[in-house]
């Protein structure tokens, strides 16, 4: 008896000792997985999140302002697919999804007077009651942070139909280069009123550095002709592969591009004109080089000839036939030259003698006399 007492004795200690492990296992590889988990998501925030220049780096900044049209172009990435499938979502989903659980902050649309303070922070209840988009509070929701729950098909992503954006370009003098990023984006009702004119309703701006770690998971197709998966929305904004029209550059009246410029053809002009200027003000820094003044003189001269209806190829056409006409000449000339004139042969022909008594005799008759 005292020896199966000790057998169990033993026993109970040993199976004491192996739960005790297993927790201890377990706490250990619940905490290793808790601490991964942060510095994943650390490293992510760090990763994406695009730091601002410096003022002490910046010599020039223009604030930007367009619109993209998600019907046109490359904009297309950003609409489809118009629900969430096995290709993922569109990015109005991902913004909407984010928002409703209380991870992204978004700020009031204030038409050109944008303050991305904590003074100007949308409320998400009211910002949904106002574009009446159906919704219930989700489990773990509090008063101090609320969190939403949103049926996919109760989220309008069909109707936004156009974004847009704030552009930063800035010339900055660590790298003397000038450079674009995009600082905000707003997504862009398309709804049609109570008389049937289709109304375009800003609804809120959110920062891009605060939803850039969540549509970087998100890759898009960018060209029909390939259909892998090579950029995601991140790249997208950050390669600046969309196409927008200029809308407005912020000046001090708070003055949009068409209330400035009511003409379509002056409106048309001021946008190219402003992108032209963009795109070239980093070149205007520095004195060109000899090959580039040489080809700026060669493009100015045809830039006159196209400008006087002369065609450049028929002139290209006329000077070779000319210079064609000139060596032939030559060519003619010199063989001319050299032809002699056709020598002319002369006959000599001998002339007879008169005889003395003016009668001419054969010499048969002179031997027989």
């Amino acid at each position: 008896m005292k020896f199966l007492k000790l057998i169990a004795f033993v026993v109970a200690i040993a199976c004491t000792a192996s739960v005790a492990q297993a927790q201890v296992v377990k706490k250990t590889s619940e905490t290793d997985k808790k601490k991964a988990q942060s510095q994943v998501s650390s490293r992510q925030q760090a990763f994406y999140e695009q730091t601002e220049p410096s003022d002490a780096d910046l010599q020039w900044k223009k604030v930007v302002y367009r619109e993209l049209d998600l019907t046109k172009g490359k904009n297309a990435a950003l609409y489809y697919p118009e629900e969430p499938n096995e290709d993922g979502e569109s990015l109005f989903f991902i913004i909407m999804r984010h928002v409703a659980n209380g991870e992204i902050n978004v700020y009031e649309w204030l038409d050109g007077r944008e303050m991305f303070t904590e003074t100007y922070k949308y409320k998400v209840s009211s910002m949904l009651d106002r574009f009446h988009i159906l919704y219930a509070h989700a489990k773990g929701s509090t008063e101090k942070a609320p969190k939403y729950a949103i049926e996919n098909a109760d989220i309008p992503g069909s109707e936004v139909l156009s974004y847009y954006i704030i552009e930063n370009w800035e010339f900055d003098t660590r790298s003397n280069k000038m450079r674009s990023r995009v600082d905000a984006i707003c997504p862009v009702l398309h709804r049609e009123d109570e008389f049937g004119v289709v109304q375009k309703w800003p609804m809120f701006w959110v920062k891009l550095n605060d939803i850039r770690p969540y549509i970087a998971q998100q890759f898009v197709f960018t060209d029909n002709d390939n259909n892998l998966l090579r950029y995601n929305l991140d790249d997208f904004f950050k390669l600046n592969m969309y196409s927008g029209d200029i809308y407005k550059v912020k000046n001090l009246r708070n003055q949009t591009l068409r209330m400035q410029f009511p003409d379509d053809k002056a409106y048309k002009h001021a946008q190219d004109s402003i992108e032209r200027r963009l795109r070239q003000f980093d070149k205007g820094l520095w004195v060109p080089s000899r090959e580039e003044l040489q080809a700026q003189k060669e493009a100015k001269e045809k830039a006159e000839r196209e400008a006087a209806g002369e065609n450049v190829e028929e002139a290209a056409t006329e000077d070779k036939k000319k210079e064609e006409k000139k060596s032939t000449t030559k060519r003619g000339a010199k063989e001319t030259k050299k032809e002699s004139k056709p020598k002319q042969t002369k006959v000599k022909t001998r002339e007879a003698k008169p005889s003395g008594g003016g009668a001419t005799r054969s010499v048969r008759n002179r031997k027989k006399s």
